[in-house]
C-alpha cells in the first residue's frame, strides 16, 4: 500500500478517536422553557393582573417576543423560592 494512503488511514483513525471522545463527553444544552402570563398566574395561583403588577414592580422579569410576553420558568421558580 502506498505511503500516502497509509498516512490518510492513520489520520482517519485519529479523527475517529477524537469524534468518539467528543461524543462520549457531549452534554446537550437544555432549551430555555418559557411560560405565558396565564401559565405564571396558574403556577402562583393568582390573577393575571397580579402577574402584570409583579412584572411592573420588577419582581418578575418578562421577555417580549413580538406582541407576546413570556417568562423563563427557572426565573419564575426562583421567585417562588425567594418568597418562602
Amino acid at each position: 500500500m502506498p505511503r500516502a494512503v497509509e498516512e490518510i488511514l492513520e489520520k482517519l483513525i485519529v479523527i475517529e478517536q477524537r469524534l468518539n471522545d467528543i461524543k462520549n463527553h457531549f452534554q446537550p444544552i437544555k432549551p430555555i422553557e418559557l411560560m405565558t402570563r396565564k401559565e405564571v398566574a396558574l403556577f402562583f395561583k393568582v390573577d393575571i393582573s397580579t402577574v402584570h403588577n409583579w412584572t411592573k414592580k420588577g419582581k418578575l422579569q418578562s421577555y417580549g417576543i413580538g406582541a407576546r410576553v413570556y417568562y423563563k420558568r427557572k426565573e419564575v421558580e426562583n421567585v417562588l423560592i425567594k418568597l418562602f
